[in-house]
């Protein structure tokens, strides 16, 4: 359909939507904005680690176009919903988290939003809530009984959270399979604590948020929207944010500016148009500029892409450091000092230099990738396992990871 409202039409326009609850009455709600009808929408986020990561970029930045377009997001933090775990996607249960650990992650977690939303007091601010103020709260017996009624276990079993555990015949424990009415009731809650009536989320969260939906309607006979993105994908057909090296972290303290920047440059060449769209707030007309671009010409598309992407997540001094150091060391042979580093006191083995710096897990992967000519120590073939690195030497692994080693 056609969106009159400036955030769907955002959203649409961008490759964000993938399915709406109710899509015309949505549009007509938030068309409403600037009038004093601005909606409140809403996504939420467990606290498992200290960083989100690229996984949870798109919803993050759906959030930054809702707030754009004139209405007010939710952060929501699963502060109570954390100590469940979240089924979704997921083969095996997580680790149940101390509240201690939950409370620094969600510490943590904080200032990646703050670089991504405005956060006050205003009708159109952010705000971050917790939802262990409920959740925490309950008593057991009268939530089973005013809420826990309302859900059918026949369609609970159908949820793809739950449904393909069970056919994999992976064990569910009735602690997870709470996760989704505790879900639902956060949106009751936020329904009514704030006004909220949209939720937000990736596509494998559409069962949950009909069942937030749902709720809203049977208890308190309001009318509440969902809305999901699709899943993110490669060219390839790979995972969005899914690399040899493990998670793509949005914090500087879990990946150094220049990984991050680094992550977006090496993009497919048929990715890059749609990751523009996505992931930064290029206009629409200079995106299709850089995404017809050819031959050589594609890599200004993905340096723009990368400094872009980086200037939201990690500031724009961090993103012009990082773009400058990959032309001191791509385009100039040099070393660039946003390069991630490795301290050691005196000269170490190329295999240890190589784990050291994050660009092997094992010892067995350091070997291999020196075995294979794929590790350079200042631009020169390693040549064995046993060659020695000191500071000051430029570390490679294949053509597009380096580091340095500097003196401890």
């Amino acid at each position: 359909m056609t969106y009159s409202s400036d955030f769907l039409r955002r959203l649409e326009t961008r490759g964000f939507i993938h399915q709406v609850t109710d899509a015309a009455a949505l549009d007509g709600a938030a068309s409403q904005s600037g009038s004093g009808g601005a909606i409140t929408a809403y996504v939420g986020f467990d606290c498992t680690a200290p960083s989100l990561h690229i996984g949870n970029l798109v919803s993050i930045m759906m959030l930054r176009h809702l707030q754009q377009s004139g209405h007010k997001p939710i952060v929501l933090m699963g502060g109570g919903t954390t100590k469940i775990g979240d089924p979704s996607g997921k083969d095996d249960a997580r680790k149940l988290l101390s509240d201690e650990q939950i409370n620094a992650n969600m510490a943590s977690i904080r200032r990646i939003f703050e670089r991504f939303l405005t956060f006050g007091d205003g009708p159109t601010d952010a705000v971050m809530v917790n939802n262990d103020e409920w959740l925490s709260q309950l008593m057991y017996i009268p939530f089973l009984r005013d809420v826990g009624r309302h859900f059918s276990i026949n369609r609970m079993l159908s949820f793809d959270s739950v449904r393909l555990r069970l056919e994999r015949e992976q064990p569910l424990s009735f602690l997870e399979f709470n996760y989704m009415i505790f879900q639902a009731y956060d949106y009751l809650e936020l329904g009514r604590r704030f006004g909220c009536t949209l939720q937000m989320g990736g596509s494998d969260q559409w069962g949950n948020i009909v069942n937030g939906t749902d709720l809203i309607r049977r208890i308190d006979g309001k009318e509440a929207f969902g809305l999901t993105t699709p899943l993110i994908t490669r060219s390839d057909g790979a995972k969005m944010g899914k690399t040899a090296q493990g998670a793509v972290w949005l914090h500087e303290d879990q990946l150094p500016h220049f990984d991050y920047w680094q992550f977006w440059r090496n993009t497919h060449d048929a990715d890059v148009g749609k990751f523009l769209r996505l992931f930064t707030d290029l206009p629409l007309d200079e995106i299709a500029r850089l995404e017809a671009l050819e031959g050589a010409e594609i890599n200004t598309a993905k340096a723009v892409l990368a400094t872009e992407a980086t200037a939201l997540c990690r500031g724009r001094d961090a993103a012009v450091a990082a773009a400058q150091t990959a032309r001191t060391t791509f385009a100039e042979g040099g070393a660039g000092e946003e390069l991630p580093q490795f301290s050691v006191s005196a000269p170490v083995s190329i295999v240890d230099a190589l784990i050291g710096l994050g660009f092997a897990a094992s010892k067995n992967e350091a070997r291999k990738l020196v075995a294979q000519g794929g590790a350079r120590i200042d631009g020169e073939a390693a040549g064995s396992e046993a060659a020695l690195v000191s500071p000051g030497q430029k570390v490679s692994a294949g053509k597009k990871r380096h580091g340095m080693i500097v003196a401890a």
